[in-house]
């Protein structure tokens, strides 16, 4: 019997195994090329755990929905507009339809929005760049089949879909470096986030290889809102670049610069991550790391595609940003 009430979990089944939750998700999805005896020692476990990682897939008594569920933080951000719209376009291609699911930045919410959309759907495309990293592994198996986009984790078996996110913010911090700012600020993401977990490790190695630079930490959020709310404080640091979390953060401090007569990039420089849609008409013009979000979306149907088929998809993918230099950065006065 499980150790808990309710249904098994995957960490209990790797403990009665004596192997990682990584290990089981491989066995009961199929991908697992180790010993036979591992595998078996698994499915035993499983077994007397009364294990069902696709209890939810069983539960749809019409069959296929000919549906697909995309779990997204925040549907207001037009990059996951653009990832929704990618997707949508290229499934429908192949007769099926994405719901989409807005957890509201609400990381606590995001399991179970996951398990209720999976219930009406036959598969699932999650964006959870908060969920703490057990419960995604949990729910890459529980909630079988998925693509996971937006993240990446040594744990998890499902197919995943990346940006590396270290890279793009040292490619905006070099930018910064070759116009000659050595005082930059960084506008952190969302407390928890993986990305902006990523960028932090990204900025710390720029600052050990550049060691006449000096990057202030303001923590704030993913929205404009949080970019304008720290307009006094980006002032206050007397830096002369603002790196913003991604250009929503990035839109929002131009225009608190703008409302405390600050000129961009007369008086400092600002720079976003992810290029979105209007990132180029803004005045000025943002400087940004773009991120092929058509592209997630498409790669994410495609593995999708493989796996309610049954067959294997391809390999997981890393997306490398690339920068895109306009007038919001420029040389300090």
């Amino acid at each position: 019997m499980a150790s808990r009430s309710g249904a098994a979990t995957i960490a209990e089944v790797a403990a009665r195994a004596g192997v990682s939750p990584a290990t089981v998700s491989r066995v009961m999805n199929g991908r697992f090329v180790g010993e036979p005896s591992v595998a078996e020692r698994v499915r035993q476990a499983a077994a007397d755990l009364d294990y069902s990682p696709n209890h939810l897939a069983r539960s749809l008594a019409l069959g296929e929905t000919k549906a697909i569920a995309f779990l997204v933080p925040d549907l207001a951000n037009p990059a996951f507009q653009a990832v929704l719209s990618s997707l949508s376009k290229t499934a429908a291609k192949d007769g099926y339809r994405v719901l989409v699911v807005d957890s509201g930045e609400s990381t606590s919410d995001e399991p179970l929005l996951a398990a209720e959309a999976r219930r009406r759907c036959d598969a699932l495309v999650l964006c959870a760049p908060r969920m703490p990293e057990d419960e995604l592994v949990e729910a890459s198996v529980a909630l079988s089949p998925v693509v996971v986009i937006n993240r990446r984790s040594s744990r998890v078996s499902a197919p995943t879909l990346s940006v590396d996110y270290q890279s793009g913010i040292q490619g905006l911090a070099r930018h910064l470096h070759g116009l000659g700012h050595r005082h930059l600020v960084f506008l952190e993401g969302p407390e928890g986030s993986v990305s902006n977990q990523a960028r932090l490790r990204g900025l710390e190695e720029f600052e050990r290889s550049a060691p006449d630079v000096r990057i202030d930490r303001i923590r704030g959020g993913a929205g404009s809102e949080d970019g304008l709310l720290a307009t006094e404080r980006v002032i206050a640091t007397g830096a002369t670049a603002a790196l913003a979390f991604n250009d929503l953060v990035a839109v929002g401090l131009i225009g608190g610069l703008v409302e405390h007569g600050v000129v961009v990039p007369d008086d400092i420089s600002v720079t976003g991550f992810d290029d979105i849609p209007f990132a180029r008409y803004i005045s000025p013009p943002l400087t940004t790391a773009s991120v092929p979000h058509e592209e997630l979306g498409v790669q994410a149907w495609q593995r999708m595609r493989s796996l309610v088929r049954h067959e294997t998809p391809d390999h997981d993918l890393l997306f490398q940003p690339r920068l895109e230099p306009r007038r919001s950065s420029a040389p300090p006065r």
